[in-house]
């Protein structure tokens, strides 16, 4: 692998993630996020390089009203100064959100490429242009500097039609693309990568159940390498209760709520994905740390919210294990998986069907950057697996690119 590096880049539509990787040795040398764009309280925080064994302290850049483009600009003069300017880069790797059924796999970035992702649009509203400003924009400024998408939707290509057709009219798949396309791909594919490794099997061999749980939730059956199940649907709403978001409900409530209750589409939109889920439920937080918190000392909701929270994740669990002839590995990752010891084992608990088992020792040792074993001797394996979607993308793009200058090069 190249000794250069990758800068990822992650566009919202009010924040930009992004992060300078290296690519011999796996190591994020910077990162950081511009965020409340367009606010008066719009900032830059960035966590510089570290120097020998200490690690600096966060740059903090405030930006009152900052644009997408004037925060670029100033993240990439931050990184500049940093002696990490893309023009220094290999290559600039971009998240996409929704690539539809047009992308199976990452690709460098052309035109096309651009107008596809463009017409994912309407699949995607907040997520896609967002992401297609910022590589619209890294183009037009480096415009010899090559790019690559990878798609989160990607992974969950290989489903197979029974996994993702809606029980709808079929004409809605045929003229709409009305399906369930997945989300968490990149993550998905990580963890079980990594998961291969610690069951020292090879990937192509292994039958894995992924839950990436934060802030968003998905989990995945995946069968010798490729996403077979999924729970998140045409929208990264389906599936799980997530910390803002419900999750599935009836489609039914909808009909009610708009009919008998007057919510307008804007109003069901905002409930379903801004106050709902751990935060509706427990009228407190979305935050999983500050329920655990508050459950600890009584507060009734927060237990509740988790309740429904571990229940909700252990029934999906036990709904894709019926994609796979068996389990070799349960993987918990992302913010809560790999962080709280409480939901992971009260998933495990209602998993005792399954043939899980708990040991208590590991599970409270395995946090963040922890990675191992927390089930007991007998069953199936549960694992912590720590995500790393940014080393993914970086990984993608670089081996795009090596790829396209080996052909080159004849």
């Amino acid at each position: 692998m190249s000794d250069q590096s990758i800068l990822v880049i992650n566009s919202g539509s009010s924040s930009i993630k992004f992060a300078v990787i290296r690519l011999n040795s796996h190591e994020t040398i910077v990162s950081g996020i511009a965020e409340r764009l367009g606010s008066d309280d719009a900032r830059i925080v960035i966590d510089p390089p570290k120097k020998g064994t200490d690690k600096p302290e966060k740059v903090i850049v405030h930006a009152p009203g900052c644009s997408y483009e004037q925060a670029m600009d100033k993240v990439l003069a931050e990184l500049s100064i940093m002696d990490l300017h893309p023009k220094r880069l290999l290559g600039i790797g971009h998240r996409v959100v929704h690539g539809g059924e047009s992308f199976r796999s990452s690709v460098i970035i052309d035109d096309l490429v651009e107008d596809k992702i463009e017409a994912c649009a309407k699949l995607a509203p907040l997520h896609n242009p967002a992401n297609l400003q910022g590589i619209r924009f890294m183009r037009k400024l480096y415009p010899h500097l090559q790019q690559v998408a990878v798609f989160d939707t990607a992974f969950h290509q290989t489903l197979p039609p029974k996994a993702f057709l809606y029980a709808i009219p079929y004409s809605l798949y045929q003229e709409q693309a009305i399906r369930r396309y997945g989300f968490h791909g990149t993550s998905h594919r990580f963890v079980a990568e990594q998961a291969a490794k610690l069951l020292n099997k090879p990937l192509e061999e292994c039958f894995l159940i992924s839950a990436h749980l934060g802030n968003g939730c998905s989990a995945t059956a995946i069968a010798q390498g490729q996403s077979v199940d999924t729970t998140m649907g045409l929208t990264p709403l389906e599936g799980l209760v997530m910390g803002t978001r419900s999750g599935d409900v009836d489609p039914g409530l909808l009909i009610h709520l708009a009919t008998s209750c007057g919510y307008t589409i804007d109003e069901l939109n905002r409930l379903l994905n801004k106050e709902s889920g751990l935060q509706g439920l427990s009228g407190l937080s979305n935050d999983m740390r500050a329920l655990q918190e508050a459950a600890a000392s009584g507060h009734e909701l927060a237990q509740l919210a988790i309740e429904i929270f571990c229940y909700r994740l252990a029934k999906a669990i036990g709904g894709l294990a019926v994609a796979l002839p068996r389990i070799d590995a349960l993987i918990f990752t992302g913010g809560i998986g790999e962080n709280s010891a409480l939901v992971r084992t009260k998933v495990l608990d209602q998993l005792k069907i399954l043939g899980f088992t708990l040991n208590e020792t590991a599970n409270g040792e395995n946090g963040r950057n922890t990675e191992g074993r927390i089930s007991g001797e007998s069953g199936p394996t549960a694992l912590v697996v720590p995500t790393n979607e940014e080393l993914m993308i970086a990984l993608d793009t670089a081996n795009l690119i090596l790829k396209e200058r080996d052909i080159e090069r004849g």
